[in-house]
């Protein structure tokens, strides 16, 4: 028969602490603690020894399933850190819409595509463009004849001023007469006159000019955004320039 016994004859003794982790292994899973606590009696240890025996055990059950049941139900966190993946779907899709823009814009035959997310661009073209290391890209329509420009020289030519979109935003040919600039003055976009400083007069060539040899951005300029600009042109011909001074007058005349 089993002994109740009294408080006064209950002595308890140091608690034990039981500490586990769940399998997923992740640190932000609190760790779980049981405390338990054991009894002993001043008198009948022999038969008490018994009943100890038989609550340890109970208590070992009792933890294990504790153990199984919230391991079970711990919910998996997402891991941290992960990387982005490039989806192909959305990079086509935007190619598509790009696409289907510039042909309501009526863009030109073989323009380039862009494909913008953020501020991200990939520039799609066909074999006909040649990337230089300074990330301008240049297609020759037609190939001219005779010397290229060099500095301090005059260059008149045409052009037809294009954005991302294919639409149309400038054109010496609308305004009726070509354009007329000295080289190595700073008075060109840089890359532009990277792109006609190697043209010989005849030639025809579109040049995809990146944001970096781009004009500059800012309230205080044409250009609100950092895109890329795409411009048709031909250079008509170069001529060299001779300051001339008359009295307290000097200008440059170019032949």
């Amino acid at each position: 028969m089993a002994l109740s016994p009294s408080p006064s004859h209950l002595l308890l003794s140091k608690p034990l602490f039981l500490s586990y982790r769940t399998s997923s292994g992740n640190p932000f899973v609190p760790k779980h603690r049981l405390a338990c606590c054991y009894h002993n009696f001043d008198d009948h240890r022999e038969v008490q020894s018994g009943h100890l025996l038989h609550y340890d055990k109970q208590v070992q059950r009792r933890f294990l399933l504790l153990i199984s049941v919230s391991t079970s139900l711990s919910p998996t966190l997402p891991s941290l850190g992960k990387t982005k993946n490039k989806n192909p779907y959305d990079e086509m899709r935007l190619l598509e819409q790009n696409k289907r823009i510039q042909k309501e814009n009526n863009a030109p035959e073989d323009f380039p595509n862009f494909v913008r997310k953020g501020f991200e661009v990939k520039v799609v073209t066909s074999e006909n463009y040649v990337k230089r290391d300074s990330g301008l890209i240049c297609w020759d329509f037609e190939v001219g004849k005779g010397d290229c420009p060099k500095a301090g020289q005059q260059v008149t030519f045409h052009y037809i001023g294009y954005n991302e979109s294919g639409r149309r935003i400038d054109s010496t040919y609308l305004q009726g007469s070509p354009a007329r600039i000295r080289m190595g003055t700073n008075a060109l976009v840089p890359g532009f006159e990277e792109g006609i400083r190697d043209m010989r007069p005849g030639g025809k060539r579109r040049i995809i000019i990146p944001p970096e040899l781009g004009p500059p951005v800012g309230p205080s300029t044409f250009f609100s955004s950092r895109q890329f600009e795409v411009f048709d042109v031909e250079l008509l011909s170069v001529q060299d320039c001779v300051r001339r001074t008359i009295g307290f007058y000097s200008d440059l005349v170019c032949n």
